[in-house]
């Protein structure tokens, strides 16, 4: 009951993100929870320590090293500009925006990429004087879905990748259809539901604005990243050839490491490395395997059913969560490429129910807000539920 405890406060406060009366993050909250998992004895500290899947957490540092060496070159800001210069009326753009946050989340993971394009779409809609509110949205629903494509597109995918062993090839060509469905729903349904924006003869009235890039680093880190992405196909382990890339970018003259550091989501990596912990101690003082295997049955090895679920834990307590108390049961299912392939995609394409559905709405929001632009739960809700479950049917259809 103490492990019970321990696992359901953690994964509350990563769900609601506080505890009232307290300063405590979701961050703090898996710490916190990881300790206390040892300190009670659910999971001895030698386990703890192997519990944690450092296949996932140097991924994704990789990754983030070579985002912050992107942006700091000017690249986002130059597929911006580039996207919108061939883009002379607001359907274009729209579509432009859409493919753009799709395709590089799938690659370059969706959360940053929020963080690099909204203030760069911002900028051009308001100064091309067009109704924000519909533009900003596509950013992070093309970002989710975008992301379920490949396993360097999310957190998530990154665990699934690292747990499932699906060579990164054949999970990007399972679900890149998804994707690319999902990616033109997300720009039928926005053009549907802001008619008078997007389903009229209206040009753009002005050019976009200038954007400034550092040549050398821009083709250095582009040629990286290319190289990177060649090698995931190849069959490198993405844990192995992030960081590696990562740190090529690192031996530079032009950029102090500093910069790039700062650009880390340090907090993130602590609370992954907290939440495998937690999950363990769960599992190990628990969750038995007879008990696992009786949950299971419980019409999990149905892949409509295993979606639903997934969807909805999801929600509940946010997709990262969702997918490690997952693993246990999912190691006891016919054909776990298979299973590991729904779960993935299901869990990520959820995030776009609600606006708490996922990170990247969240960062899209706040910084939307930052600058003047309101979008309301309800508007979020308007567009957000239809598209996830379309996005989901697709995704159970085809998987």
């Amino acid at each position: 009951m103490l492990t019970i405890t321990i696992f359901a406060a953690t994964y509350a406060v990563v769900a609601f993100g506080r505890i009232p009366g307290l300063r405590i993050d979701r961050t703090g909250a898996s710490l916190l929870g990881a300790a206390l998992m040892v300190a009670t004895g659910a999971i001895p500290l030698e386990e703890a320590y192997r519990a944690i899947d450092w296949n996932t957490i140097a991924l994704l540092l990789g990754m983030m090293i070579v985002v912050a060496h992107l942006r700091l070159a000017g690249f986002f800001a130059l597929a911006t500009a580039w996207a919108v210069a061939r883009a002379r009326h607001p359907l274009p753009l729209l579509a432009a925006i859409v493919v753009l946050s799709g395709v590089l989340s799938a690659f370059l993971v969706n959360d940053t990429i929020c963080i690099v394009l909204t203030p760069l779409v911002l900028d051009i809609v308001l100064h091309l004087r067009r109704n924000p509110v519909p533009y900003v949205l596509a950013i992070p629903l093309a970002a989710n879905i975008g992301g379920a494509a490949t396993f360097t597109g999310n957190p998530q995918n990154m665990i699934v990748g690292s747990l499932s062993g699906i060579p990164y090839a054949q999970f990007a060509a399972s679900v890149a259809p998804v994707a690319a469905i999902g990616l033109f729903l997300t720009i039928a349904l926005l053009a549907l539901l802001w008619r008078g924006e997007f389903l009229t003869g209206a040009r753009l009235a002005a050019e976009p604005p200038p954007w400034r890039t550092d040549r050398k680093l821009l083709r250095k880190t582009s040629v990286v990243a290319l190289l990177m992405a060649g090698a995931f196909f190849a069959g490198v382990p993405p844990a192995e050839a992030a960081p590696v890339a990562g740190a090529v970018l690192l031996a530079t003259r032009r950029v102090k490491p500093a910069r790039i550091y700062a650009e880390i989501d340090w907090p993130l990596l602590v609370m992954f490395a907290g939440l495998f912990v937690v999950v363990a101690g769960l599992e190990r003082a628990v969750l038995t395997p007879d008990r696992i295997a009786a949950i299971a049955a419980l019409g999990l090895h149905h892949m409509p059913t295993l979606g639903l679920v997934t969807a909805a834990l999801s929600n509940i307590v946010s997709n990262v969560p969702a997918v490690l108390v997952l693993k246990p049961f999912v190691a006891t299912l016919p054909d776990p490429a298979r299973v590991w392939t729904v779960v993935a995609a299901t869990a990520t394409l959820a995030g776009n129910l609600t606006l708490v559905g996922s990170v990247a709405n969240l960062i899209v929001v706040q910084r939307a807000r930052a600058r003047g632009v309101e979008i309301g739960f309800w508007t979020y809700l308007m567009v957000g539920a239809p598209l996830t479950v379309l996005t989901i049917v697709v995704a159970l259809a085809l998987l």
